[in-house]
């Protein structure tokens, strides 16, 4: 059963109150934090003031939502009003936002309880979580190994127990590859159909926020949540939001996957990796879906194309980080100075590589020749995918090339770093939605994921067949043993 199913009989059933369950997920997080570091910031007092909250309407006799009294966390680059956001930058080491995210409003509105905000790559910008300026997380499954990135402390909190379900932000797998390397299932939604208003921006074309839970029926009631138009966002999509939990069923009669080629020979695959995703489409099939193979030529193109874009938009984005409106400041002799200065000491390694890669293909002279190519690029790969659909209902492919990787390992090999996101770019470059979710272990007991991608608005597919394959197996019951 999900989690949140499960917690919210308890509360309806009064076996349980908002406030014990809220202690325990804090009496998790303090028992574990010292191995894990998921966290950036607790807010203990004010979860348990929550929970009293949702305690006192049920008292009343009050009807509360699925959400309400569900513990939940964080990722650390959505503003929550009072409460620190960092991104995991030096930059903004103090900055408390004045206003509160659209999502993590209409978390709060549903009565959810936010245990606290977890910690991430440096303005969202890695695939380790080891380019935050705070902290390392530790994969709960091996904690000399990292969790994914960025939304690595989200996927960790969530594998560890320390939450029911999180939020992260997904931009190129960042949502999708920590919950492979975790174990957890997680979801990047269609692009538009989650608002990001107040969400720190990194790519702003490319960015998602989406759910890790533990189970597929879990990331549904959370989307449900979430999901929604905002006119606060100008991308945000004015559609009518299904009862996804309606699309959960045990077998797959007369649906057709596809299964992308490319990724079965990209650079790097683990042999591991790629039998655990050949079971799991054999698991498929028994189901009943019809499988066949599906070429996207152009799906290679992805990783090329996206650190062309996104460090582009980037660039961009993080122009306003200049010491003067808010956010850490270098007080010098002059602007130029202060400026110089500010971003010198305020940014770490990686957000300065990708400034200065964005920087140079914007600029004068080089714009045509990787800016403009890139985006041309990026219509042939959506092309790709919208042939794809025009066969099949879903596509199905690993979530990523090898399972998590020792902490330090790629710290010095950014390009190493980079072919980690191959499966996972190009569902961002063409705003699809994605889903990865736990296919089983290589030989080291270290989580491996299988990603399903649907077509535009098609999350109800990816659920449909996510839970069914969930259901048919056992590997979303397994847990990291902890001390």
């Amino acid at each position: 059963m999900s989690v949140i199913r499960a917690l919210h009989q308890q509360l309806v059933s009064k076996e349980r109150s908002a406030v014990e369950i809220t202690q325990s997920y804090l009496d998790q997080i303090a028992a574990l934090e010292p191995q894990i570091h998921s966290y950036l910031t607790v807010t203990g007092d004010r979860a348990l003031a929550q929970a009293a909250q949702v305690d006192a309407r049920i008292a009343a006799g009050e009807e509360i939502g699925m959400l309400a009294g569900i513990p939940i966390a964080l990722k650390d680059n959505l503003c929550t009003q009072g409460v620190r956001t960092t991104c995991a930058s030096k930059i903004l080491e103090n900055f408390v936002p004045p206003y509160e995210s659209t999502v993590t409003a209409r978390l709060r509105d549903a009565g959810a309880i936010a245990l606290g905000k977890t910690n991430l790559d440096e303005f969202a910008m890695g695939s380790s979580t080891e380019n935050s300026a705070y902290q390392l997380t530790g994969n709960p499954w091996d904690v000399s190994r990292v969790p994914g990135g960025s939304s690595g402390g989200s996927a960790a909190a969530v594998a560890a127990r320390e939450c029911a379900v999180a939020l992260g932000s997904d931009t190129g797998g960042s949502i999708r590859q920590p919950a492979a390397f975790c174990g957890v299932v997680g979801l990047k939604p269609t692009y538009g159909l989650v608002s990001r208003f107040g969400l720190v921006a990194f790519a702003s074309s490319l960015d998602q926020i989406g759910p890790l839970t533990l189970t597929v029926e879990d990331a549904a009631l959370l989307l449900q949540g979430i999901a929604g138009y905002d006119p606060r966002d100008s991308t945000s999509l004015d559609v009518t939001i299904p009862d996804y939990t309606q699309c959960l069923k045990t077998d797959l009669k007369g649906r057709r996957v596809g299964v992308i080629t490319e990724t079965f020979a990209a650079e790097g695959i683990d042999p591991a990796v790629r039998a655990a995703v050949e079971k799991a489409i054999q698991q498929l099939k028994d189901l009943g879906a019809e499988v066949q193979e599906i070429s996207c030529p152009r799906f290679s193109y992805g990783l090329p194309t996206y650190y062309i874009i996104a460090p582009s938009e980037a660039s961009s984005n993080l122009a306003r980080y200049d010491g003067v409106k808010y956010g850490a400041r270098n007080n010098n002799d002059s602007l130029m100075s202060m400026y110089t200065k500010t971003r010198a000491e305020g940014f770490g390694a990686e957000v300065k590589r990708r400034i200065m890669i964005g920087t140079y293909a914007l600029s004068a002279g080089y714009y045509d020749a990787y800016y403009l190519k890139a985006q041309k690029v990026r219509t042939l790969i959506k092309q790709d995918f919208e042939a794809a659909f025009g066969q099949v209902d879903v596509l199905v492919c690993p979530t990523t090339p090898t399972t998590a990787f020792k902490a330090g390992e790629k710290v010095d090999d950014p390009l190493s770093m980079y072919l980690g996101d191959l499966m996972t770019i190009p569902v961002n470059l063409a705003g699809l939605p994605g889903l990865s979710l736990p296919c089983g272990f290589d030989d080291q007991g270290l989580p491996i994921g299988l990603q399903i991608i649907g077509n535009a608005l098609r999350e109800d597919l990816l659920f449909e067949v996510g839970y069914a394959y969930e259901q048919a197996t056992d590997w979303h019951q397994q847990h990291p043993k902890l001390a």
